[in-house]
């Protein structure tokens, strides 16, 4: 297994930010420092290390069985880290936090539960609302603008089975801007969806980072890393390498990850 590539972000950007008084001009960096994972008797991950911030986007890539959705939920404060620390905005990300959110993959989701695309929206206010305060005009009007910015207005009173694929993930997402996430993690959100829907994805995913947020996706397709993200974190249990997609999305590297001469034999298209 080749060794971890580091790379420090240098770009910065002001953070976009829907509540009110809260117009962020400081960096606002993720940063994994060593991180190891364990179930039990079994080690999940280890020696994971990267950093990076609002305004990117982040390829997490490998194998079945890699990690990936094991770092995802570490990430958002939902697994507790064995070793190593998780940092936000330079502080121990020691528990859930309603400037990061997590979307599961489609597949865990009870999609028959009784509600509607606004109500799923809304429950992207709860972190913010605590046990005291109510609901008010300000959390409708953010929900409001989250329905606009995915297209959902016209869909907002419609129960979430009756959606398409492209639909539901649009729908969460939308829970995620409600809730003023500055992080979206995505556990393989473009499993399941046709072509079309990829595309809009796609370009969902560069206006989001466009706007200052940072989203890292758990992904398969080795074909479109290149297309979608700005970086790319190869693991395989331990961090096989991170960087820039055109840096460390190489042929060795994924073979590395992956166990096979698929990729070094010029079968999986990287960038050059």
């Amino acid at each position: 297994m080749s060794a971890a590539v580091s790379h420090s972000p240098t770009h910065t950007k002001e953070h976009v930010c829907w509540g009110g008084g809260c117009a962020h001009t400081q960096h606002h960096r993720l940063e994994v420092v060593d991180l190891s994972v364990q179930y039990q008797e079994v080690r999940a991950l280890e020696k994971i290390h990267f950093a990076t911030e609002c305004g990117r986007s982040m390829a997490l890539i490998g194998p079945n069985g890699a990690g990936k959705s094991t770092l995802l939920k570490s990430l958002a404060g939902l697994i507790p880290a064995g070793r190593g620390k998780i940092l936000w905005r330079g502080k121990a990300l020691t528990r859930s936090s309603h400037e990061i959110a997590y979307l599961p993959q489609r597949g865990d989701v009870d999609w028959n539960f009784p509600i509607t695309v606004r109500g799923l929206v809304e429950m992207g206010r709860y972190p913010n609302l605590g046990w005291w305060r109510q609901y008010s005009k300000h959390d409708a009007e953010i929900v409001e603008r989250a329905l606009v910015s995915m297209d959902l207005c016209d869909l907002q009173e419609r129960q979430i089975s009756a959606l398409s694929g492209g639909q539901q993930q649009r729908a969460f997402i939308a829970r995620a801007l409600a809730q003023e996430a500055h992080v979206l993690l995505l556990d393989e959100p473009f499993t399941g969806l046709d072509k079309p829907a990829q595309e809009n994805l796609s370009r969902l995913f560069k206006e989001l980072t466009a706007e200052g947020r940072l989203l890292i996706a758990s992904h398969h397709d080795l074909q479109t890393v290149g297309q979608i993200f700005d970086d790319v974190l190869i693991i395989r249990r331990q961090q096989v390498a991170f960087g820039p997609v055109k840096e460390v999305f190489t042929p060795g590297n994924i073979a590395s990850a992956y166990e096979s001469g698929e990729a070094a034999n010029g079968k999986i298209k990287t960038e050059s």
